[in-house]
């Protein structure tokens, strides 16, 4: 035991007497390129580089800890977020979500609201009138039953019923064969401008139609198409049920009623499969110049890589769309019916009523018509996007559009498959 005025201790026994150094900083290292300056002193843990070092301070009564205070991070490091994607037109060049689609949807009609909201709504006036004309003679037929009501029992009465119930059913026919022509265009006019604002050009309404004139036989090819698949099986089922109703006994109505439920279940989902298949062969036909049989094999494949995707956006589009057209239509229609029914009967009542009828009806198919083609038409940019990187071909085509300022007519072309990075 020593008292710090003699010589240290001897090495216990056991120890070697050859001990390592005591504790201190690692020398600097003696491998320094020639005429490199000498390295600076060695700064403590905690200590700004290069500055000289600092007594610390205490920080009070009782022991304090041998450690430095941990040192602030230096600014200029960090997680760096990714560029934002090219933009120039009504959506992203990469790959869509949801969002961007009814963005994209609603920025096309903003973009250009005279072609878009003008076309949709003379279709939709177009197809309105005859259903809304049909419909007021039934409001005035049962406005007449309101008011004698004994009238309805005699030949005039009956025959004026039967009129009624012609107009509207036939009203509802003529709408529908103007649905096919009209609706038929416009989808092809909207898919045009669709085409041209995904890069931020504009185009008008007779621009759009002389690109698409050329494509009109096709598309009308496309819309029959669909019509025999959805037909075909509503005709056999019909036909299927009156066979039934023949062979069963009076008391078989409850049997007739359960087969007619269930080919209804069978036949909104047969509906809803094809529809969906299907979805993307009008803008086929416009934006790659395709023929009908050849639009729907092509549509066909770009839905079988992400089926479930495009129905549940489809699907959901119907229901926001027809909400809103419901919401702008249905205060129209109403005081339609009721001015009709329970109005003076006169021929006033009835032109009142069908315009009442034809603007609700017009409001509503006014959004919904450039809706779902808007829809359509960006899902299936989306799709290519996905499965033949089209992004690519979009993204540089739209970087040298950007540097010479102005959208060309020549854009139109890039939707052609043969410019796809994997056609």
């Amino acid at each position: 035991m020593s008292d710090g005025h003699g010589p240290p201790p001897e090495t216990p026994s056991g120890w070697s007497a050859e001990q390592p150094p005591p504790y201190s900083a690692p020398p600097a290292s003696p491998w320094t390129a020639p005429g490199a300056p000498q390295q600076p002193q060695q700064t403590p843990y905690g200590q700004p580089y290069g500055e000289p070092l600092q007594q610390q301070q205490p920080l009070g009564p009782g022991p304090q800890t041998p450690y430095p205070p941990y040192p602030h991070p230096q600014p200029g490091y960090g997680y760096a977020p990714p560029p934002q994607a090219l933009r120039p037109g009504i959506i992203p060049l990469r790959p869509l979500g949801l969002g961007d689609i009814l963005d994209g949807t609603i920025k096309l009609i903003r973009s250009n609201p005279k072609a878009v909201l003008g076309l949709s709504a003379v279709a939709a006036l177009l197809a309105s009138v005859p259903v809304a004309v049909g419909q007021a003679f039934v409001l005035d037929t049962v406005s007449g039953a309101f008011t004698d009501p004994e009238s309805a029992y005699t030949s005039s009465g009956q025959l004026t019923s039967v009129y009624g119930l012609a107009a509207q059913y036939g009203g509802t026919l003529v709408s529908y064969m103007v649905q096919f022509v009209v609706v038929t265009l416009l989808t092809g006019v909207l898919t045009r401008i669709l085409g041209r604002a995904v890069f931020g050009g504009g185009i008008t309404a007779g621009e759009a139609w002389r690109l698409v004139k050329g494509r009109v036989p096709a598309l009308f090819g496309v819309v029959a198409m669909m019509a025999v698949i959805m037909l075909v099986p509503l005709v056999v089922m019909v036909l299927l049920i009156v066979v039934v109703a023949m062979n069963v006994s009076s008391g078989g109505a409850g049997a007739i009623l359960g087969l007619t439920f269930l080919f209804m279940i069978a036949y909104l989902g047969y509906y809803l499969f094809f529809t969906t298949r299907f979805a993307f062969a009008s803008p086929i036909v416009v934006l790659e110049g395709r023929g009908a049989i050849e639009s729907m094999r092509r549509s066909w494949h770009l839905v079988s890589g992400d089926f479930w995707r495009v129905f549940g956006i489809l699907l959901l589009t119907s229901l926001l769309v027809g909400l809103v057209a419901g919401v702008l239509s249905v205060p129209f229609t109403l005081a339609g019916t009721l001015f009709g029914m329970f109005g003076a009967g006169s021929v006033a009542t009835t032109v009142v009523s069908t315009v009442l009828i034809a603007l609700g009806g017009t409001l509503g198919s006014m959004l919904t018509y450039p809706f779902q083609a808007g829809v359509a038409g960006l899902l299936y940019a989306d799709r290519r996007m996905r499965s033949e990187a089209f992004d690519l071909v979009l993204q540089t085509a739209a970087i040298e559009q950007q540097r010479q300022g102005w959208v060309h007519a020549s854009a139109d072309e890039l939707w052609h498959p043969s410019n796809s990075a994997r056609p």
